[in-house]
Protein backbone atom coordinates (compact mmCIF):
# COMPACT_ATOMS: atom_id res chain seq x y z
CA UNK A 1 0.00 0.00 0.00
CA UNK A 2 1.43 3.68 -0.83
CA UNK A 3 -0.13 7.26 0.58
CA UNK A 4 -0.64 9.57 -2.02
CA UNK A 5 -1.71 13.16 -1.96
CA UNK A 6 -5.17 14.76 -3.76
CA UNK A 7 -4.43 18.52 -3.99
CA UNK A 8 -7.05 21.47 -5.37
CA UNK A 9 -6.24 21.43 -9.43
CA UNK A 10 -5.67 24.77 -11.02
CA UNK A 11 -8.93 27.40 -10.03
CA UNK A 12 -7.42 30.02 -12.05
CA UNK A 13 -7.46 33.07 -11.09
CA UNK A 14 -9.31 32.63 -7.90
CA UNK A 15 -8.86 32.83 -4.23
CA UNK A 16 -10.04 31.93 -0.99
CA UNK A 17 -12.55 29.17 -2.58
CA UNK A 18 -14.77 28.12 -0.08
CA UNK A 19 -15.69 24.67 0.33
CA UNK A 20 -19.44 23.85 0.82
CA UNK A 21 -19.57 20.13 1.00
CA UNK A 22 -17.27 17.32 1.37
CA UNK A 23 -18.52 14.13 -0.32
CA UNK A 24 -16.59 11.56 1.40
CA UNK A 25 -15.31 10.25 4.84
CA UNK A 26 -12.10 8.84 5.93
CA UNK A 27 -12.22 4.73 5.13
CA UNK A 28 -14.99 5.43 1.95
CA UNK A 29 -13.29 3.99 -0.95
CA UNK A 30 -13.03 5.93 -4.20
CA UNK A 31 -12.50 5.45 -7.19
CA UNK A 32 -10.53 7.53 -9.93
CA UNK A 33 -12.58 10.91 -10.95
CA UNK A 34 -15.30 10.26 -8.22
CA UNK A 35 -15.67 13.43 -6.68
CA UNK A 36 -13.95 14.43 -2.91
CA UNK A 37 -15.81 17.50 -2.24
CA UNK A 38 -17.71 20.55 -4.08
CA UNK A 39 -16.08 24.30 -4.26
CA UNK A 40 -17.71 27.18 -4.63
CA UNK A 41 -16.81 30.86 -6.37
CA UNK A 42 -19.39 34.02 -6.79
CA UNK A 43 -19.54 32.51 -10.44
CA UNK A 44 -19.29 28.77 -10.33
CA UNK A 45 -19.14 25.37 -8.72
CA UNK A 46 -17.04 22.64 -9.34
CA UNK A 47 -16.11 19.21 -7.94
CA UNK A 48 -12.51 18.39 -6.53
CA UNK A 49 -12.30 14.86 -8.34
CA UNK A 50 -10.08 12.00 -6.38
CA UNK A 51 -6.68 11.82 -8.63
CA UNK A 52 -6.19 7.93 -8.04
CA UNK A 53 -8.64 5.02 -6.93
CA UNK A 54 -7.95 4.13 -3.27
CA UNK A 55 -9.43 4.48 0.16
CA UNK A 56 -9.10 7.61 1.82
CA UNK A 57 -6.91 7.55 4.48
CA UNK A 58 -7.52 11.62 6.14
CA UNK A 59 -9.27 15.00 4.92
CA UNK A 60 -7.36 18.34 5.13
CA UNK A 61 -10.16 20.06 4.65
CA UNK A 62 -13.42 21.02 6.31
CA UNK A 63 -16.78 21.97 5.15
CA UNK A 64 -16.81 26.10 5.52
CA UNK A 65 -13.41 26.60 5.07
CA UNK A 66 -11.12 28.28 2.06
CA UNK A 67 -8.70 27.09 -0.36
CA UNK A 68 -6.34 27.69 -3.13
CA UNK A 69 -5.00 25.76 -6.05
CA UNK A 70 -2.07 23.14 -4.89
CA UNK A 71 -3.66 22.74 -1.38
CA UNK A 72 -3.92 19.29 0.20
CA UNK A 73 -7.15 17.71 -0.26
CA UNK A 74 -6.98 14.04 1.46
CA UNK A 75 -4.30 11.44 1.35
CA UNK A 76 -5.42 8.38 -0.28
CA UNK A 77 -4.21 4.29 0.51
CA UNK A 78 -3.62 2.60 -3.17
CA UNK A 79 -2.28 -0.19 -3.92
CA UNK A 80 1.57 -0.19 -4.56
CA UNK A 81 1.31 -1.68 -8.00
CA UNK A 82 -1.09 0.90 -9.31
CA UNK A 83 0.07 3.47 -11.44
CA UNK A 84 0.58 7.08 -9.86
CA UNK A 85 -0.38 10.14 -11.31
CA UNK A 86 2.22 12.02 -12.66
CA UNK A 87 1.85 15.83 -10.97
CA UNK A 88 0.23 16.68 -7.50
CA UNK A 89 -2.32 18.40 -8.76
CA UNK A 90 -4.69 17.96 -11.31
CA UNK A 91 -4.24 19.91 -15.11
CA UNK A 92 -7.05 21.17 -15.00
CA UNK A 93 -10.21 21.49 -13.40
CA UNK A 94 -13.54 20.43 -14.67
CA UNK A 95 -15.83 22.32 -16.51
CA UNK A 96 -17.81 25.43 -13.73
CA UNK A 97 -21.24 24.95 -13.46
CA UNK A 98 -23.10 27.90 -13.32
CA UNK A 99 -26.64 28.59 -12.19
CA UNK A 100 -27.61 29.43 -16.00
CA UNK A 101 -27.14 25.80 -17.07
CA UNK A 102 -27.81 22.27 -16.61
CA UNK A 103 -25.15 20.80 -14.99
CA UNK A 104 -24.01 17.00 -14.65
CA UNK A 105 -20.97 15.00 -13.83
CA UNK A 106 -20.37 14.35 -17.16
CA UNK A 107 -19.03 16.38 -20.10
CA UNK A 108 -22.53 15.78 -22.01
CA UNK A 109 -24.06 18.05 -18.98
CA UNK A 110 -21.35 20.88 -19.02
CA UNK A 111 -21.79 24.23 -20.09
CA UNK A 112 -19.63 24.84 -23.11
CA UNK A 113 -17.91 27.95 -24.38
CA UNK A 114 -19.77 28.90 -27.99
CA UNK A 115 -17.00 32.02 -28.86
CA UNK A 116 -14.43 33.50 -27.46
CA UNK A 117 -16.52 36.18 -26.03
CA UNK A 118 -17.98 33.78 -23.01
CA UNK A 119 -21.55 32.92 -24.78
CA UNK A 120 -22.63 29.70 -23.62
CA UNK A 121 -24.11 26.54 -25.81
CA UNK A 122 -27.21 25.76 -23.92
CA UNK A 123 -26.76 22.31 -22.52
CA UNK A 124 -28.59 19.10 -24.19
CA UNK A 125 -30.69 19.02 -20.27
CA UNK A 126 -32.08 22.69 -20.87
CA UNK A 127 -33.43 21.88 -24.10
CA UNK A 128 -35.45 18.62 -22.57
CA UNK A 129 -32.85 15.82 -24.45
CA UNK A 130 -31.42 13.72 -21.84
CA UNK A 131 -27.71 12.35 -22.64
CA UNK A 132 -26.68 9.22 -23.33
CA UNK A 133 -25.84 7.81 -20.02
CA UNK A 134 -27.26 9.69 -17.76
CA UNK A 135 -30.27 8.26 -15.72
CA UNK A 136 -32.94 10.57 -15.80
CA UNK A 137 -33.91 9.24 -19.34
CA UNK A 138 -35.45 6.72 -17.43
CA UNK A 139 -39.27 6.98 -18.66
CA UNK A 140 -40.57 5.12 -15.34
CA UNK A 141 -39.32 8.67 -13.47
CA UNK A 142 -41.62 11.70 -13.14
CA UNK A 143 -40.61 14.35 -15.72
CA UNK A 144 -38.09 17.14 -14.37
CA UNK A 145 -38.58 20.74 -15.02
CA UNK A 146 -35.37 20.96 -16.75
CA UNK A 147 -35.39 24.81 -16.15
CA UNK A 148 -35.78 24.50 -13.12
CA UNK A 149 -33.13 22.09 -12.18
CA UNK A 150 -30.86 24.12 -13.66
CA UNK A 151 -31.56 26.52 -11.41
CA UNK A 152 -31.08 25.18 -8.36
CA UNK A 153 -28.14 25.54 -6.03
CA UNK A 154 -26.56 22.06 -6.19
CA UNK A 155 -23.32 20.41 -7.02
CA UNK A 156 -22.63 18.14 -10.04
CA UNK A 157 -22.43 15.27 -8.34
CA UNK A 158 -25.82 16.33 -6.44
CA UNK A 159 -27.40 16.57 -9.58
CA UNK A 160 -26.22 12.98 -10.98
CA UNK A 161 -27.61 11.75 -7.83
CA UNK A 162 -30.81 13.45 -8.39
CA UNK A 163 -31.46 12.48 -11.82
CA UNK A 164 -31.18 8.51 -10.83
CA UNK A 165 -33.48 9.24 -8.46
CA UNK A 166 -35.52 11.00 -10.31
CA UNK A 167 -35.40 14.35 -8.47
CA UNK A 168 -36.56 17.83 -9.57
CA UNK A 169 -33.83 19.78 -7.63
CA UNK A 170 -36.17 22.80 -8.27
CA UNK A 171 -38.54 20.95 -5.27
CA UNK A 172 -35.78 20.49 -3.06
CA UNK A 173 -34.35 22.78 -0.51
CA UNK A 174 -31.16 22.39 0.55
CA UNK A 175 -29.44 22.29 4.35
CA UNK A 176 -26.06 23.34 2.98
CA UNK A 177 -24.00 26.58 3.06
CA UNK A 178 -25.90 29.07 1.63
CA UNK A 179 -28.95 27.05 1.02
CA UNK A 180 -27.27 24.36 -1.14
CA UNK A 181 -28.61 21.35 -2.21
CA UNK A 182 -26.73 18.21 -0.55
CA UNK A 183 -26.70 14.56 -1.29
CA UNK A 184 -28.66 14.07 2.30
CA UNK A 185 -31.22 16.88 1.50
CA UNK A 186 -32.04 14.80 -2.23
CA UNK A 187 -32.11 11.03 0.13
CA UNK A 188 -34.53 13.48 2.38
CA UNK A 189 -36.62 14.56 0.10
CA UNK A 190 -36.95 10.97 -1.62
CA UNK A 191 -37.95 9.35 1.51
CA UNK A 192 -40.50 12.32 2.31
CA UNK A 193 -42.37 11.78 -1.42
CA UNK A 194 -42.57 8.39 -0.63
CA UNK A 195 -43.90 8.68 2.81
CA UNK A 196 -46.26 11.22 1.96
CA UNK A 197 -47.59 9.46 -1.29
CA UNK A 198 -47.57 5.87 -0.48
CA UNK A 199 -45.11 4.95 -3.10
CA UNK A 200 -45.93 7.60 -5.28
CA UNK A 201 -42.90 7.98 -7.80
CA UNK A 202 -40.83 10.86 -6.60
CA UNK A 203 -41.73 14.19 -8.03
CA UNK A 204 -45.55 13.81 -7.04
CA UNK A 205 -46.17 14.74 -3.48
CA UNK A 206 -47.57 18.06 -3.18
CA UNK A 207 -45.32 20.68 -1.99
CA UNK A 208 -45.36 22.15 1.66
CA UNK A 209 -46.97 25.21 3.16
CA UNK A 210 -44.01 27.44 4.70
CA UNK A 211 -44.12 27.50 8.24
CA UNK A 212 -44.72 31.01 9.64
CA UNK A 213 -43.82 32.25 13.30
CA UNK A 214 -47.17 34.48 13.49
CA UNK A 215 -46.45 35.48 17.35
CA UNK A 216 -43.92 37.50 15.18
CA UNK A 217 -46.21 39.81 14.03
CA UNK A 218 -48.21 40.78 17.04
CA UNK A 219 -50.09 38.56 19.99
CA UNK A 220 -51.63 34.99 19.23
CA UNK A 221 -53.48 32.50 21.01
CA UNK A 222 -53.18 28.84 20.78
CA UNK A 223 -56.56 26.65 20.14
CA UNK A 224 -56.64 23.30 19.29
CA UNK A 225 -58.84 21.89 16.80
CA UNK A 226 -61.87 20.00 17.94
CA UNK A 227 -62.02 16.21 17.86
CA UNK A 228 -64.23 16.58 14.53
CA UNK A 229 -61.96 19.09 12.52
CA UNK A 230 -59.21 16.33 13.32
CA UNK A 231 -61.31 13.71 11.86
CA UNK A 232 -63.02 15.53 9.34
CA UNK A 233 -59.92 17.79 8.48
CA UNK A 234 -58.19 14.82 6.60
CA UNK A 235 -60.84 13.29 4.47
CA UNK A 236 -62.02 16.71 3.67
CA UNK A 237 -58.07 17.48 2.33
CA UNK A 238 -58.27 13.71 0.64
CA UNK A 239 -61.38 13.93 -1.28
CA UNK A 240 -60.48 17.46 -2.38
CA UNK A 241 -56.65 16.47 -3.78
CA UNK A 242 -58.02 12.91 -5.35
CA UNK A 243 -61.23 14.16 -6.82
CA UNK A 244 -61.63 16.71 -9.78
CA UNK A 245 -64.07 18.90 -8.41
CA UNK A 246 -66.67 20.80 -10.70
CA UNK A 247 -69.25 23.03 -9.04
CA UNK A 248 -72.45 24.03 -11.37
CA UNK A 249 -74.74 26.85 -10.30
CA UNK A 250 -78.03 26.71 -10.64
CA UNK A 251 -81.52 28.70 -9.40
CA UNK A 252 -85.04 27.07 -9.05
CA UNK A 253 -88.25 29.10 -8.25
CA UNK A 254 -89.42 27.87 -5.04
CA UNK A 255 -92.08 30.75 -4.42
CA UNK A 256 -95.00 28.29 -4.95
CA UNK A 257 -93.04 25.80 -2.83
CA UNK A 258 -92.87 28.36 -0.01
CA UNK A 259 -96.88 29.26 0.03
CA UNK A 260 -97.61 24.97 0.33
CA UNK A 261 -95.10 24.90 2.94
CA UNK A 262 -96.65 27.76 4.49
CA UNK A 263 -100.09 25.94 4.38
CA UNK A 264 -98.76 22.47 5.73
CA UNK A 265 -96.80 23.51 8.82
CA UNK A 266 -99.36 23.89 11.26
CA UNK A 267 -100.30 20.64 10.13
CA UNK A 268 -96.88 19.05 11.12
CA UNK A 269 -96.52 20.89 14.31
CA UNK A 270 -99.52 18.95 15.39
CA UNK A 271 -97.65 16.19 14.52
CA UNK A 272 -94.51 16.97 16.59
CA UNK A 273 -93.05 17.80 13.19
CA UNK A 274 -90.92 21.06 12.00
CA UNK A 275 -91.21 21.10 8.48
CA UNK A 276 -88.62 23.05 6.86
CA UNK A 277 -87.82 23.45 3.22
CA UNK A 278 -84.82 21.20 4.12
CA UNK A 279 -86.83 18.15 3.72
CA UNK A 280 -88.72 19.25 0.87
CA UNK A 281 -85.18 19.81 -0.68
CA UNK A 282 -84.09 15.71 0.35
CA UNK A 283 -87.09 15.01 -0.99
CA UNK A 284 -86.80 15.93 -4.34
CA UNK A 285 -83.25 14.73 -3.91
CA UNK A 286 -84.22 11.73 -3.81
CA UNK A 287 -86.41 11.91 -6.96
CA UNK A 288 -83.93 13.22 -8.96
CA UNK A 289 -81.32 10.41 -8.15
CA UNK A 290 -83.69 8.08 -9.40
CA UNK A 291 -84.19 9.58 -12.49
CA UNK A 292 -80.21 10.37 -12.69
CA UNK A 293 -78.93 7.09 -11.10
CA UNK A 294 -75.22 8.20 -12.29
CA UNK A 295 -75.02 10.69 -9.28
CA UNK A 296 -76.16 8.06 -6.72
CA UNK A 297 -73.22 5.85 -7.77
CA UNK A 298 -69.22 5.44 -6.43
CA UNK A 299 -66.01 4.35 -8.41
CA UNK A 300 -64.66 1.38 -7.06
CA UNK A 301 -61.26 0.76 -5.36
CA UNK A 302 -59.19 0.85 -8.91
CA UNK A 303 -61.34 3.80 -10.58
CA UNK A 304 -62.28 1.31 -13.37
CA UNK A 305 -65.78 0.39 -12.49
CA UNK A 306 -68.90 2.60 -11.27
CA UNK A 307 -70.98 1.12 -8.17
CA UNK A 308 -74.68 1.86 -8.86
CA UNK A 309 -76.44 2.13 -5.92
CA UNK A 310 -79.78 0.66 -5.57
CA UNK A 311 -80.51 1.90 -2.49
CA UNK A 312 -80.62 5.73 -1.43
CA UNK A 313 -79.32 6.91 1.58
CA UNK A 314 -78.88 10.58 1.82
CA UNK A 315 -76.70 12.54 4.39
CA UNK A 316 -77.29 16.21 5.42
CA UNK A 317 -74.65 18.74 6.77
CA UNK A 318 -75.60 19.31 10.29
CA UNK A 319 -73.46 22.50 11.98
CA UNK A 320 -73.34 21.52 15.73
CA UNK A 321 -70.90 23.04 18.69
CA UNK A 322 -68.78 20.37 18.49
CA UNK A 323 -68.33 21.19 14.41
CA UNK A 324 -69.45 19.84 11.00
CA UNK A 325 -71.22 16.80 11.12
CA UNK A 326 -73.27 14.70 8.48
CA UNK A 327 -76.06 12.54 9.45
CA UNK A 328 -77.52 9.63 7.15
CA UNK A 329 -80.97 9.53 6.68
CA UNK A 330 -81.22 5.28 5.09
CA UNK A 331 -84.06 4.89 2.58
CA UNK A 332 -84.71 8.14 2.20
CA UNK A 333 -86.81 7.77 -1.49
CA UNK A 334 -89.21 5.23 1.23
CA UNK A 335 -90.38 8.92 3.42
CA UNK A 336 -92.60 11.33 2.71
CA UNK A 337 -92.07 14.94 3.42
CA UNK A 338 -93.48 14.47 6.87
CA UNK A 339 -91.50 11.34 7.24
CA UNK A 340 -87.99 13.45 5.98
CA UNK A 341 -88.98 15.84 8.28
CA UNK A 342 -89.14 13.92 11.31
CA UNK A 343 -85.78 12.08 10.62
CA UNK A 344 -84.24 15.32 10.24
CA UNK A 345 -85.38 16.93 13.37
CA UNK A 346 -84.47 13.80 15.15
CA UNK A 347 -80.68 12.92 13.68
CA UNK A 348 -79.97 16.63 14.40
CA UNK A 349 -81.06 16.89 17.96
CA UNK A 350 -78.56 13.46 18.31
CA UNK A 351 -76.12 15.73 16.49
CA UNK A 352 -76.08 18.62 18.79
CA UNK A 353 -76.15 16.69 21.92
CA UNK A 354 -73.22 14.46 21.15
CA UNK A 355 -75.56 11.05 20.55
CA UNK A 356 -75.44 10.21 17.31
CA UNK A 357 -73.74 6.46 16.36
CA UNK A 358 -70.99 5.58 14.31
CA UNK A 359 -74.30 3.52 11.97
CA UNK A 360 -76.19 6.83 11.51
CA UNK A 361 -73.01 8.88 9.92
CA UNK A 362 -72.46 5.58 7.35
CA UNK A 363 -73.57 4.43 3.79
CA UNK A 364 -74.54 7.77 2.60
CA UNK A 365 -75.42 7.70 -1.37
CA UNK A 366 -75.85 11.99 -1.82
CA UNK A 367 -75.29 14.49 0.24
CA UNK A 368 -77.10 18.09 1.11
CA UNK A 369 -75.74 20.77 2.88
CA UNK A 370 -78.04 23.45 3.54
CA UNK A 371 -76.73 26.70 4.36
CA UNK A 372 -80.55 28.65 3.99
CA UNK A 373 -80.70 29.39 7.66
CA UNK A 374 -77.20 31.51 7.89
CA UNK A 375 -76.73 32.93 4.68
CA UNK A 376 -74.70 33.10 1.44
CA UNK A 377 -75.81 33.22 -2.32
CA UNK A 378 -73.85 30.47 -3.26
CA UNK A 379 -70.74 28.31 -2.42
CA UNK A 380 -68.36 25.24 -3.74
CA UNK A 381 -69.59 22.25 -1.54
CA UNK A 382 -66.45 19.32 -0.85
CA UNK A 383 -67.55 15.76 -2.03
CA UNK A 384 -68.05 13.51 0.84
CA UNK A 385 -65.89 10.51 -1.00
CA UNK A 386 -66.55 7.47 -1.92
CA UNK A 387 -69.78 9.85 -2.91
CA UNK A 388 -69.65 11.33 -6.27
CA UNK A 389 -71.50 14.68 -6.02
CA UNK A 390 -72.88 17.02 -3.17
CA UNK A 391 -75.80 19.61 -3.19
CA UNK A 392 -75.42 23.11 -1.55
CA UNK A 393 -78.49 25.37 -0.99
CA UNK A 394 -78.01 28.60 -0.04
CA UNK A 395 -80.57 31.14 1.58
CA UNK A 396 -84.05 32.14 -0.90
CA UNK A 397 -84.12 35.25 -1.84
CA UNK A 398 -87.21 37.77 -2.97
CA UNK A 399 -86.20 38.44 -6.85
CA UNK A 400 -87.83 40.33 -9.38
CA UNK A 401 -88.73 38.29 -12.43
CA UNK A 402 -90.03 38.99 -15.86
CA UNK A 403 -93.41 37.41 -16.88
CA UNK A 404 -95.77 37.78 -19.31
CA UNK A 405 -94.45 42.11 -19.68
CA UNK A 406 -94.02 42.23 -15.63
CA UNK A 407 -91.75 42.19 -13.09
CA UNK A 408 -93.27 40.19 -10.52
CA UNK A 409 -91.64 39.21 -6.97
CA UNK A 410 -90.11 35.41 -7.11
CA UNK A 411 -88.36 33.33 -4.26
CA UNK A 412 -85.08 32.15 -5.71
CA UNK A 413 -83.70 29.34 -4.20
CA UNK A 414 -79.85 29.42 -5.49
CA UNK A 415 -78.29 25.84 -6.06
CA UNK A 416 -74.45 24.37 -5.78
CA UNK A 417 -74.01 20.97 -7.15
CA UNK A 418 -70.13 19.80 -6.77
CA UNK A 419 -69.44 16.87 -8.43
CA UNK A 420 -67.13 14.56 -9.59
CA UNK A 421 -65.57 14.94 -13.05
CA UNK A 422 -64.56 11.52 -13.65
CA UNK A 423 -67.99 10.37 -13.25
CA UNK A 424 -70.15 13.34 -13.92
CA UNK A 425 -69.68 15.66 -17.30
CA UNK A 426 -70.94 19.16 -17.37
CA UNK A 427 -74.04 18.03 -19.41
CA UNK A 428 -74.93 15.40 -16.98
CA UNK A 429 -74.51 18.35 -14.10
CA UNK A 430 -76.69 20.88 -16.05
CA UNK A 431 -79.34 18.16 -16.41
CA UNK A 432 -80.15 17.53 -12.88
CA UNK A 433 -79.74 21.02 -11.50
CA UNK A 434 -81.97 21.78 -14.57
CA UNK A 435 -84.16 18.96 -13.43
CA UNK A 436 -83.65 19.29 -9.96
CA UNK A 437 -84.99 23.30 -10.31
CA UNK A 438 -88.42 22.30 -11.78
CA UNK A 439 -89.37 20.15 -9.27
CA UNK A 440 -88.70 22.13 -6.98
CA UNK A 441 -90.93 24.57 -8.31
CA UNK A 442 -94.19 22.42 -8.58
CA UNK A 443 -94.36 21.24 -5.19
CA UNK A 444 -97.27 18.91 -5.25
CA UNK A 445 -95.45 16.62 -6.69
CA UNK A 446 -93.12 16.43 -3.84
CA UNK A 447 -96.41 15.40 -2.00
CA UNK A 448 -97.68 12.55 -4.10
CA UNK A 449 -97.49 9.29 -2.38
CA UNK A 450 -94.11 7.28 -2.12
CA UNK A 451 -94.68 4.42 -4.16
Amino acid sequence: MALIEVRIPDLGSFKDVAVIELLVRPGDRVEIDAPLATLETEKATMDVPSSAAGVVETLAIAKGATVNTGDLVAMLQVDAGAALPSTTPAAAPPAPVTAASAPAATSAEASLPSSATGDRVTPPSARGIVPPGIPGGRGDLAPIDEAGFSRAHAGPSVRRLARELGVDLGRVSGSGLKGRITHDDVKSWVKRALGAGGGATPGTALPKVPVVDFGAFGPVELRPLSRVQRISGPRLHASWVNLPHVTQFDESDITDLEAVRTELRQRAVEKGIKLTPLAFVIRACTLALAEFPLFNSSLDERGENLVIKKYCHIGFAADTPHGLLVPVIRDADRMDVYELARSLGELSEKARTGKLSGAEMQGGTFTVSSLGGIGGTAFTPVINAPEVAILGVSRAALRPVWNDGVFVPRLVLPLSLSYDHRVIDGAAGARFTTWLGKLLSEPRRLLEAVP
